[in-house]
């Protein structure tokens, strides 16, 4: 689809289409975290009013304050759009009656039995539902399984009686964010839109090409679901692969770093993918689950994705038996060691730690009857089973003092040359001692 589509739009269509043109719409985003908050900024940029919407009290007062949550967000620029009358935020009520434009970006856990949680979703559809009005267009930006915008979204804003496609109109985008990405965000990343008719993707089209440097359209809503599950899936895949091969390696007496640096060199046919503590963070170790239970519901065994989790999920023990091991050659069990591990967050240089693999290795050498602490300048605490743990300074004394090291995170704060020099023992999981080979007290993954 281009800006020259030619798609005949009603009455309805036709008017919110003029606003968008004329970024006199306003447009409202529901859920205001990592995806939403950015949405919101790049939109008021675009020189639309915008309101956020979320049902944390503390989040909303934050954004009319004109203050940043979110790393990604700058609390200058938020501040600048919230005193020039851009940004706005409230609770869901009656405001999103005023919305001519509504993009749900709220949460999408895992329930424990690996099963979609989409009562987020769910409970946004309804707050739309209730003021519903002719002229909005709805977009579901959260990442969820493919027919969830035409089997869940869309019969609830039917039974309003107006007619998606003519009175109303209803898309699905996914959200691409990579939280802490210097090179790649909301507005450069392109967007991919799928609408449930061609108007309500040339809607969708014109709304985020208002706001994104590069939009593209696919046939449909689940084409578009499938597109992130797809992407995520292939990380996911790929992250598996490379975490086996980290195993292989090391039984074969081969450093896997050195191995992938030099596969690398080949300039066809081969991507870089590299080992690490385990998965984190909100998309990828949940998103191929999502796909993987939809197939299940169509009686298929999605065996790549299972397989691929079951190697990523195994990683955290993996590393504590490295600990074990790099002990055992000074003599010394998990239990009563003292044990400092480098980074709660699940990737560099941030501060969200859900499904940290960090976490799991906590855990997992605490359980053993290690005396463990962290060290992560994003992350001041954390909550560990029954108590909380502190942040500790990577400093000299601390790296000292502990019997093992371990590097789950490689954050930029980190000195590798520091903690080469000052740690008795080192389990490196990130090879962020890669130039400080020194076998007798360092053990890469």
């Amino acid at each position: 689809m281009t800006t020259t589509d030619t798609t005949i739009l009603t009455q309805s269509g036709q008017a919110l289409l003029q606003k968008l043109e004329s970024r006199t719409a306003t447009c409202g985003v529901i859920g205001l975290g990592y995806v939403g908050l950015p949405l919101v900024v790049e939109l008021a940029r675009a020189g639309f009013n915008v309101v956020g919407i979320d049902v944390d009290q503390c989040r909303v007062d934050a954004v009319n304050r004109g203050e940043s949550y979110v790393g990604d967000v700058s609390t200058d620029e938020l501040r600048a759009l919230v005193e020039a009358g851009k940004v706005r935020a409230d609770v869901p009520s009656e405001v999103l009656g005023d919305c001519d434009t509504i993009s749900i970006c709220v949460p999408t856990p895992l329930r424990k039995s690996k099963d979609p949680d989409i009562s987020y979703i769910v409970a946004a559809n309804k707050e739309v539902v209730r003021s519903l009005r002719a002229g909005q267009l709805i977009i579901l930006e959260s990442t969820t399984y493919p027919g969830t915008t035409e089997e869940v979204i869309l019969p609830e804003l039917r039974s309003t009686g107006l007619e998606v496609g003519e009175d109303i109109f209803l898309a699905f985008s996914p959200e691409r964010v990579d939280p802490g990405n210097s090179v790649y965000n909301t507005k450069n990343t392109p967007k991919v839109v799928g609408g449930v008719t061609p108007s309500c993707s040339r809607l969708a089209y014109a709304f985020y090409s208002s706001a994104i440097d590069t939009v593209v359209s696919v046939t449909s809503p689940a084409a578009a679901e499938m597109v992130k599950l797809l992407e995520n899936t292939f990380r996911s895949v790929n992250i598996g692969l490379v975490n086996e091969v980290a195993i292989m390696c090391r039984k074969l007496g081969c450093d896997v770093w050195e191995v992938i640096e030099a596969a690398a060199t080949k300039p066809f046919g081969f991507m870089p993918f590299f080992p690490g503590p385990g998965l984190g963070g909100h998309c990828i170790p949940i998103d191929p689950h999502y796909l993987s239970w939809k197939l299940k519901t169509l009686n298929y065994n999605a065996r790549f994705i299972e397989l691929a989790g079951e190697i990523n999920s195994q990683m955290p023990g993996y590393v504590v038996d490295l600990c074990a091991e790099a002990l055992n050659r000074v003599k010394k069990p998990i239990n009563g060691s003292r044990i400092l591990v480098l980074g709660v967050a699940y990737k560099k240089d941030v501060d969200d730690c859900r499904e940290s693999p960090a976490l799991d290795i906590l855990q997992l050498i605490a359980r053993r009857g290690g005396e463990v602490c962290y060290s992560d300048p994003h992350v001041p605490q954390v909550r560990l089973e029954e108590r909380t743990l502190e942040s500790l300074p990577c400093d000299k004394d601390h790296l000292g003092k502990a019997d093992l090291v371990v590097i789950a995170t490689d954050h930029s704060a980190f000195d590798p040359a520091l903690i080469a020099s000052a740690a008795r023992l080192v389990v490196d999981a990130r090879n962020l001692l890669k130039g400080h080979p020194d076998p007798a007290r360092i053990v890469k993954l």
